[in-house]
């Protein structure tokens, strides 16, 4: 290779290797039951909450569909309250179920007036709307997550595509992806999944990094919310990582232990005293109809209920009261907490199970955590306090906020992920849930056993990468990713997880790979590899499946075997690494390597499962340590004269094809997820011609009703004629019965053709308002101006007699002083000569004097008074010389340039060289003077810098600013004219 082809490959990897990176906003969303909240982070703006269109730092999770108008939030409640059925609430938890799954059960008994079918092709839920429209919890997401984005982007005001997004940390694998597709609706691109309880453990360690050390800590966070409850175990310490050859300690948490129960929350105490409230009025008799009969009667008392629940929080007692609740009849009870304890009592007593399943997994004692701290608004309860307080035995942490720490410890996370910002580093270890296994079948003693292998343990830590090796297979074979026993969780959250089989895999292409081998005596089969992801969302993915075949080369084969022009490519390959080796950089991910098995033909049955389908995990020091041979190895290597004294072994790898099939749950095909977009996208067009059109119709109501308020006043009166007021008002009327008969169905542009016409009326008559108004004022600020410059004029006038009679070379040349004379004195003119002009003429006439022309007037005099400012700064004083001084100092000027030239005497001269004052090369000259033909300022007309020593400048002369300041246009004008 060329040296000219190696720089220009060379120089490209640097140029992209060192693109600049631009920042960009980034945000998190807090995805709840009932509630969202949105953080941004943008520059300047570190770690805010996005607030919503009511300016409140969290949203109702609820949309509605009316008249073919789509609501958020309160807006989609109040609809929710008058027509149940339109309003889509509480429907995260059917993220990724069928129809048939328990929880899927639960949510129709709580909110029955949903038509809910199953989708023909994957068996989940769908919201039958109408008779024509259908929406999955996936759409209803992606919409939810378009207006979280709307939020952030007005908070950040510029555009943000990148996101983290918490979910339950017991969402399965089903509902993870149903959650990307969602967001993938939506336009955002997801950093990350994170779980609610590893976020909350962020916020509370960016917090408090100083106060961790190298010995663990541990904390337990509890997290009750509207639909379930959490207890996480996370342990906070100082651990070292190396990032490019720099050892540094970086905190780390650590998830060790969680516990959960996925019906306990809010929202079963809200339906219980909903249902109380429903009995008490049933009984009152004040209707014969059943109140539980009557969606919209439900709703109300689901409301009700809701806010009742809250106050009793902090009270002991509150009345419940609702006004038509049904058939025009008002209902008003009285509550006590008492009762509300009573009624929920064995949901009370689920609230420590959560703990001791926490300790279970984290394998750790009560006396070890250092405090409970409290998530979630569903710990105010007091009867959770009181239940926590027996079991923990120590004071509950309440530090932390309760609704924003998650969504503030997310927003972090996405700045560390983004390419925007630099955060220092806090290490996030999440653990695994669900354990997932391997299992597939296997020849033995003539016969088929099944095997199982287990791929990512309960609690292993992720993100993480697996690699599966198949010793025993010559030919295609298939194997299955199932979840592993749960038994650690109760039989109702069993069910809860659904379909315990994942995915079936199946390999193609095992013989003809073995046989592209085959035969070979350096050649050895080191078994099928199976690569396994399981990335910072906790996805599960097969990344790649290959035989890996170990070859011995002879001395001729390894001398030829790398290139420099395949040693180049391997340079590039590694400098341009894909984005999932930079996030395995980025997240400090081990990477696996597998180890070869030692399970042979002729071993035990026993021995053969163990090596059939084992796992190893190393990390990349240990990796490096066993592939860097010590001394003795390299001597022992290496004969006499450096001869090798062992062949060469290379691994070679073939690729082996493969096709997954994801069991239970499928995620949207491609044609499902062009239609969901479709429909997503013609409802996101009509809000938006909607906003325009209200837009549109607004403005035109408010210019209208401006006109007709305006011509009232005098001065707008005045100012018009009859004819003109006649027609603004005349129109205006028009206007008026048009948006009363036909202003309801007409569009946006509609409205705006009928303001462009009003405003064309109305144009002049608010421009002669506005110059009469300005004038004075304009007028006072051009008196000023002309005051200031006569005052300048007659100080440099002084100046100049003073310099000619101390026989000094003046500052200002006659033209120059006579040209601002002359501007002066002209504008003065005209000043006098417009003012009578313009007295003479009537309010509704069309002004001669304007504000324009009177700063421009102003930007004339100011510009000649400014260059001749300038000039006095940069001026240096010189003295008259005669012809014989000229003469002496020229033949000075020679006896020196000869000693310079025989380098003699060089250090007296030193002593008599001056440095020269600042020179000015370019020509000066006044704008006017050119435009006014008065001629041009000659470099010989220009004062002439002399090799003197410096003296004091001269004072320059105050000029006040003018009083009026110009426009922009005028602005724009006086930069591009001044000198």
């Amino acid at each position: 290779m060329t040296g000219s082809v190696w720089w220009s490959i060379v120089s490209l990897v640097f140029i992209l290797c060192t693109a600049p990176v631009w920042s960009v906003s980034v945000m998190s969303v807090d995805l709840g039951t009932e509630w969202m909240k949105v953080a941004i982070v943008s520059p300047g703006v570190p770690m805010e909450i996005a607030l919503n269109k009511e300016s409140k730092r969290k949203t109702p999770v609820a949309i509605a569909f009316r008249d073919g108008e789509r609501t958020f939030g309160e807006d989609a409640l109040t609809v929710g309250v008058r027509f149940p059925k339109l309003c889509y609430t509480h429907f995260l938890e059917l993220l990724g179920k069928k129809i048939d799954h328990p929880l899927v059960q639960v949510f129709k008994k709580r909110f029955p007036y949903y038509d809910i079918v199953a989708s023909p092709d994957r068996g989940t839920v769908v919201f039958q709307h109408d008779s024509e429209t259908q929406f999955t919890p996936e759409e209803l997401l992606a919409m939810l997550l378009q207006k979280a984005r709307e939020f952030a982007q007005n908070s950040a005001i510029e555009k943000i595509n990148d996101a983290v997004i918490i979910v339950p940390g017991y969402f399965n694998q089903a509902e993870r992806r149903a959650v990307l597709q969602a967001a993938e609706l939506s336009g955002l691109k997801v950093l990350q999944l994170m779980n609610d309880y590893t976020a909350v453990a962020l916020n509370y360690g960016i917090f408090r990094r100083k106060d961790f050390n190298e010995t663990a800590q541990y904390v337990m966070f509890y997290d009750m919310g509207a639909s379930s409850t959490t207890a996480t175990v996370v342990s906070f310490q100082l651990v070292k990582t190396k990032e490019k050859g720099v050892v540094e300690s970086n905190p780390q948490l650590s998830v060790i232990g969680v516990g959960y129960d996925r019906t306990l929350g809010g929202l079963e105490k809200q339906m219980r005293l909903r249902d109380h409230l429903g009995k008490k009025f049933n009984e009152m008799k004040k209707t014969p109809n059943d109140v539980f009969q009557n969606p919209r009667a439900m709703a109300k008392l689901f409301k009700e209920a809701g806010r009742v629940k809250n106050v009793l929080s902090a009270n002991v007692d509150h009345f419940a009261q609702i006004e038509g609740l049904l058939d025009d009849k008002d209902f008003k009870v009285q509550v006590t907490r008492e009762e509300f304890e009573k009624m929920c009592e064995d949901l009370f007593e689920r609230v420590k199970a959560p703990i001791d399943q926490a300790l279970k997994t984290s394998g750790l004692s009560m006396d070890l955590i250092s405090q409970v701290i409290l998530v979630g608004a569903g710990t105010r309860v007091p009867k959770v306090q009181e239940k926590l307080t027996e079991k923990v035995a120590m004071e509950l942490s309440k530090n932390l906020n309760t609704d924003e720490a998650a969504v503030m410890g997310a927003v972090y996370r996405a700045a560390d992920l983004s390419n925007g910002f630099k955060v220092k580093k806090f290490l996030t270890k999440d653990a695994v849930l669900f354990p997932i296994q391997v299992i597939f079948d296997r020849e033995a003693d003539g016969g088929v056993k099944q095997v199982k292998r287990m791929l990512f343990g309960q609690m292993n830590p992720y993100p993480q990468k697996k690699i599966l090796t198949f010793n025993k297979y010559q030919t295609d074979f298939t194997f299955h990713v199932n979840y592993a026993e749960l038994d650690y969780l109760n039989p109702s959250e069993i069910q809860s997880v659904g379909q315990l089989n994942l995915s079936q895999v199946d390999l193609s292409g095992v013989a003809e790979a073995h046989e592209l081998h085959k035969g070979a005596a350096n050649a050895e089969s080191k078994g099928i590899k199976a690569h396994f992801t399981l990335d910072e969302s906790g996805v599960l993915a097969l990344s790649s499946v290959e035989l890996v075949i170990e070859k011995t080369l002879s001395d001729e084969e390894a001398a030829g075997e790398e290139s420099p022009f395949s040693k180049l490519g391997s340079t590039i390959s590694k400098l341009f690494s894909g984005p999932e080796d930079a996030l395995k950089n980025n997240l400090d991910e081990k990477p696996v390597k597998e180890e070869p098995e030692t399970g042979k033909a002729g071993e035990s049955g026993e021995k053969k499962d163990q090596s059939e389908g084992e796992e190893v995990k190393q990390s990349s020091e240990e990796q490096q340590a066993k592939e860097k041979p010590t001394e003795e190895q390299k001597k022992n290597a290496t004969g006499k004269d450096g001869e090798k004294k062992k062949p060469k072994v290379v691994t070679v790898k073939e690729a082996i094809k493969f096709s997954e099939k994801l069991i239970g749950i499928n995620p949207l095909a491609e044609k499902e997820m062009q239609e969901s977009l479709k429909k997503i996208t013609s409802l996101d067009e009509h809000d938006a011609r909607k906003r325009a059109r209200e837009g549109a119709m607004n403005a035109l109501e408010s210019a209208v009703i401006d006109a007709k308020v305006k011509l009232e006043e005098d001065a707008y009166n005045q100012a018009a004629t009859q004819q003109e007021s006649e027609a603004i008002l005349a129109l205006c009327a028009k206007i008026f019965d048009w948006l009363d008969e036909e202003g309801y169905s007409a569009e946006a542009a509609d409205f705006e053709s009928r303001l462009a016409e009003l405003k064309q009326l109305t144009a002049p008559v608010w421009r002669r308002v506005k110059e009469h108004e300005e004038r004075p004022d304009a007028l006072v600020g051009l008196e000023s101006t002309l005051s200031h410059s006569n005052n300048f004029l007659a100080t440099i006038k002084n100046m100049t007699a003073n310099q000619t009679e101390a026989d000094e070379t003046p500052i200002f040349t006659a033209v120059e002083i006579s040209l601002l004379q002359k501007t002066i004195s002209d504008t003065q003119e005209w000043k006098s000569k417009m003012i009578e002009e313009q007295s003479k003429l009537k309010s509704s006439d069309n002004p001669k004097l304007t504000i324009a022309s009177i700063v421009e007037k102003i930007n004339n005099v100011e510009r000649e008074v400014k260059y001749l400012v300038n000039k006095i700064k940069i001026w240096r004083p010189k003295k008259k010389e005669s012809p014989k001084d000229t003469k002496n100092t020229t033949s000075s000027t020679d006896q020196k340039a000869k000693k310079d030239g025989s380098g003699k005497d060089k250090s007296k001269e030193e002593e008599k060289v001056i440095e020269p004052s600042e020179e000015v090369n370019e020509e000066e000259e006044s704008p006017n003077a050119a435009e006014s033909g008065q001629g041009t300022k000659t470099k010989a007309q220009q004062p002439e810098p002399e090799a003197q020593e410096p003296i004091a400048e001269a004072e320059v002369p105050e000029v006040a600013e003018p009083v009026v300041e110009p426009s922009k246009t005028d602005e724009e004008k006086t930069r591009h004219t001044e000198l």
